[in-house]
C-alpha cells in the first residue's frame, strides 16, 4: 500500500525504486519518477505495457514487488479503474453513495463537533475538538465539499446522463451507461487526486467534451491514462511514457501532445544519425583492416648485400602491421557487438495490385442482415475514402464483413473488383497456441528468416516477442499482429474497423500517414476524433436496423 499522511496540504505522488510483475515478467522496472502536483498528466504507451499497473500502484489497489510508493493526499485520492462496474443487483443511488462516503462522513464528523463546541461551557477545554475541527474542515474544503450535490448534477448531465433516477438498477445500464455513471460518482465527490484509466471509452463527442473542460478547471492533481489523442491534447500538462524496453520503464514528456509528438521526432531524427554514424564507422574500420592486411607482405625489393637489413627489417614492418591489423580487428568486433540497430521502417501498405490504386472497388446495392444492418446502398470507386459512422449497434462491423465477404447478407447485391483487406476491430481469436512469428508467415512465401526480417522492420514486435504464442500477448499485441499480417499483403481495398484502437499514440500517428499514403480505395469505422476530424472523403452514416443509412460527402 502506498505510504500516505493524514495532515499537511501537500500533494504528494511518488513511486522510488518500484519493480512489479505478474506471473514471472517484469511490466515496470526500478521505476522513479515523482509526478506534478495540481497539474494533469497523460500516461500512454502500448496496450499491456503496464499503463494501468502504474495507476493500480498509485492508487494503492496493488503493492509493488519492490521500491516503495508514496501517496500523500489530504483531500482524499479517486481512482476510476478502466472496467469500473458494480454489483447488478445494486442502484443507482447505491453506486453515487458509495462514492461520497467520505464526503458525507466528513461532513457529519463536522457538524458533530459544531454541536459539542456549541453545547460546551466556560471551562471547557476544546483544545482537541478544535484542532479535529480545523483539520477535517481543510480536507472537506480541499474536495470542495459544499458544492458536492451542485457538482454531481453537472456531473451526471455532462457525462449524459441527466436526471437519471436514483432508484434504477444498475443492470438496465447499459455497459457506457455504467462507466459514465462511476466517473460521474467519483467526479461529483471532488477527491484532490484522480486516477482515471480511459475515462473517454464510453463517452460521445460532447460528453468528452465537458469532461476536457471540467479536468483543466480542477485545481486538485489528475493522472489519467488515455488512447485518446485529443483529448490528452486538451488536458495534459506532461506525458509519461511507459514502455518496457526504456531504461527504467517510464519517459517523460514535459508539455501537450502536440509537444510530445515533437519530442519523438527529434529522438528518431537522433536514432537515425546515430546509426549511420555506426554503418561508417564499421565501414571505415572495414576498409581499413583490409588495406593493412595488404600491406603485410614480403614484396619489397631486395638490395645486394642486404640481406640480414632486409630480412630484420621486414619482419619488424610485419610485426607492426600484423598488430594494426589484430587491433583493428578488435575494433571492428566490439564495435559489431554494440551495434546500433536500425530504426524501424514508418508503417506503409503494400502497394496495391492494380496500377496506382485503380483497380479496387467495391460496390453494395439494398444490402441487409436481418436485426443487425439496415438495407445500405454504398459505392466507393478506386482510390476512394469513406468513413463509416452510426451509433453502436448500427452495424458498422456487420457491413464490413458483408463488404468482405465472410457474411453473406439477407438482402441486396455486393460487387467486388481487385483484392480486399480486412481489419476486424476484434482480434483474430484462430491459432492462439501458434507463435507470432508462425502466425505472421501463415500463408506467405518466404524463409523463415525473411519473416523475421521483415516484421522487424516494422517495429511492431521486439526480437524477444516473435516466439511468444499468440494467447499470452495483450489485446494490443494482437491487435498490432493482424495490422502486421495485414500492412504485409498487397491489397486494393483496405476496409479498416477502429483501426486506431489499442495502439500507442506514436503507431496511431504513423498508420493515419499510412492510410494517407496508400493509393487504393479506404473504407474506414473510427471513433478516434482526431482521425475523424483529420479524414478527407465521404460519410455513410449508419441508423439503427429498421431506419437505414445515408451517405453525404464530408
Amino acid at each position: 500500500m502506498p505510504d500516505t499522511a493524514t495532515t499537511g496540504t501537500t500533494t504528494t505522488l511518488s513511486l522510488r525504486g518500484v519493480t512489479k510483475g505478474y506471473d514471472h515478467v517484469v511490466v515496470l522496472h526500478d521505476v522513479t519518477l515523482a509526478l506534478a502536483p495540481g497539474a494533469v498528466t497523460g500516461v500512454i504507451g502500448e496496450n499491456g505495457c503496464g499503463k494501468s499497473t502504474l495507476l493500480r500502484l498509485l492508487a494503492g489497489a496493488e503493492p509493488p514487488d519492490a521500491g516503495r510508493v508514496v501517496a500523500t493526499a489530504d483531500g482524499g485520492t479517486g481512482y476510476l479503474p478502466q472496467d469500473a462496474g458494480a454489483p447488478s443487483s445494486t442502484t443507482v443511488g447505491a453506486v453515487l453513495d458509495a462514492a461520497a462516503a467520505e464526503l458525507t462522513a466528513l461532513r457529519a464528523r463536522l457538524r458533530e463537533l459544531e454541536e459539542v463546541m456549541a453545547a460546551a461551557g466556560p471551562d471547557t477545554d476544546l483544545t482537541a475538538a478544535l484542532e479535529e475541527y480545523g483539520d477535517l474542515q481543510t480536507r472537506f474544503e480541499l474536495r470542495h465539499g459544499y458544492d458536492a450535490d451542485t457538482r454531481l448534477e453537472q456531473s451526471l448531465s455532462g457525462l449524459g446522463l441527466p436526471g437519471l433516477d436514483r432508484g434504477r438498477p444498475v443492470s438496465t445500464l447499459s455497459g457506457g451507461q455504467r462507466s459514465r455513471l462511476h466517473l460521474a460518482a467519483l467526479l461529483a465527490a471532488g477527491p484532490e487526486v484522480l486516477l482515471l484509466d480511459e475515462p473517454t471509452n464510453h463517452l460521445d463527442v460532447t460528453a468528452a467534451r465537458w469532461l476536457e473542460d471540467h479536468l483543466r478547471s480542477r485545481t486538485g492533481t489528475t493522472v489519467v491514462v488515455s488512447h485518446d489523442r485529443e483529448f490528452l491534447d486538451a488536458v495534459a500538462g506532461e506525458l509519461l511514457e511507459v514502455d518496457p524496453h526504456h531504461e527504467h520503464g517510464v519517459a517523460r514528456y514535459p508539455g501537450a501532445y502536440a509537444d510530445y509528438l515533437r519530442a519523438k521526432a527529434a529522438e528518431r531524427r537522433r536514432w537515425e544519425q546515430a546509426r549511420a554514424e555506426w554503418e561508417a564507422t564499421v565501414d571505415r574500420l572495414a576498409t581499413t583492416g583490409d588495406a593493412t592486411a595488404r600491406d603485410v607482405n614480403h614484396a619489397r625489393e631486395r638490395k645486394d648485400g642486404d640481406k640480414m637489413q632486409f630480412g630484420y627489417k621486414g619482419g619488424r614492418v610485419e610485426e607492426s602491421l600484423s598488430s594494426r591489423v589484430r587491433a583493428n580487428a578488435e575494433k571492428l568486433r566490439r564495435l559489431r557487438e554494440a551495434e546500433v540497430p536500425r530504426p524501424p521502417d514508418p508503417l506503409r501498405f503494400s502497394p496495391p495490385l492494380g496500377a496506382s490504386g485503380r483497380r479496387g472497388s467495391v460496390h453494395a446495392e439494398g444490402v441487409s442482415v436481418a436485426g443487425r444492418l439496415a438495407p445500405v446502398d454504398l459505392h466507393v470507386g478506386p482510390g476512394d475514402r469513406l468513413l463509416v459512422t452510426g451509433p453502436n449497434g448500427s452495424g458498422k462491423s456487420t457491413l464490413f464483413d458483408v463488404l468482405a465477404g465472410t457474411l453473406t447478407p439477407d438482402t441486396g447485391t455486393v460487387r467486388r473488383r481487385g483484392r480486399t483487406g480486412l481489419l476486424r476491430q476484434d482480434p483474430a481469436t484462430d491459432g492462439l497456441d501458434r507463435s507470432v512469428l508462425a502466425t505472421y508467415a501463415t500463408g506467405r512465401p518466404g524463409s523463415a528468416d525473411e519473416h523475421v526480417q521483415r516484421l522487424l522492420r516494422m517495429g511492431l514486435f521486439e526480437p524477444e516477442r516473435l516466439g511468444v504464442a499468440v494467447r499470452k500477448l495483450s489485446t494490443g499485441g494482437r491487435r498490432r499482429l493482424d495490422l502486421a499480417r495485414l500492412l504485409a499483403d498487397r491489397h486494393d481495398v483496405l476496409l479498416l474497423d477502429e483501426p486506431t484502437n489499442h495502439l500507442a499514440p506514436r503507431l496511431v500517428e504513423e498508420l493515419e500517414a499510412a492510410v494517407d499514403a496508400f493509393a487504393g480505395a479506404v473504407v474506414v469505422v473510427s471513433h478516434d476524433r482526431r482521425f475523424r476530424r483529420s479524414f478527407r472523403g465521404d460519410v455513410l452514416e449508419l441508423t439503427a436496423p429498421e431506419e437505414g443509412a445515408t451517405c453525404s460527402s464530408w
